[in-house]
């Protein structure tokens, strides 16, 4: 079976996301994180995790890209309980028992979206749209004999099909993080 892993290619989601998943946690893509949210109200750090981000499960941070990787039935399991327990501490979730059967559910999208060859890497795009939160996956798959994973060591990608007419400007993004960390 395969997972989604998150992976940082380069030090921009420490600075463009409140919270940055640390590379490695097991993933998901973590539109329940929003559903509380008027998504057209959010700004800054919380839009941009809104927009582009995969719920780090142990930290609760967010990645713009998750790899996908080979798991064990065990990290499964593993991956269900550590997001069963941040969806009752967390999440409003009401018990162990409701949680673990909404964070089975969360897991197996992932591994729904994992079932491309170990390596590739998937970026989200979120939307609100009639009241819904709509999502559209990307694939980069590295070139081949592309190791170790480099930014750009990717050649083929998939689900660009779309033109979302949205730029991120990562300058403004950073210095809005030195601004308010001066404050």
């Amino acid at each position: 079976m395969k997972l989604l892993r998150t992976i940082r290619l380069d030090p921009s989601d420490t600075f463009v996301f409140e919270r940055a998943a640390e590379p490695g946690e097991w993933a998901v893509p973590g539109a329940f994180a929003f559903l509380g949210a008027d998504p057209a109200t959010l700004e800054g750090k919380a839009r941009t995790a809104f927009r582009s981000g995969f719920l780090g499960i142990s930290s609760l941070g967010w990645s713009t890209l998750v790899q996908v990787v080979e798991a064990s039935e065990e990290n499964r399991r593993a991956a269900i309980e550590t997001l069963a327990a941040c969806l009752v501490d967390h999440y409003g979730a009401p018990d162990l028992a409701t949680a673990r059967s909404a964070a089975a559910e969360e897991v197996a999208f992932a591994a729904s979206l994992a079932e491309h060859p170990p390596d590739t890497l998937i970026a989200v795009h979120r939307t609100h749209e009639e009241g819904e939160i709509r999502e559209t996956f990307r694939t980069l798959r590295p070139r081949a004999g592309a190791k170790p994973l480099r930014a750009f060591a990717f050649l083929q990608v998939e689900g660009e099909d779309e033109d979302t007419g949205e730029e991120v400007d990562l300058r403004a993004l950073g210095s809005e993080s030195r601004s308010r960390s001066n404050e």
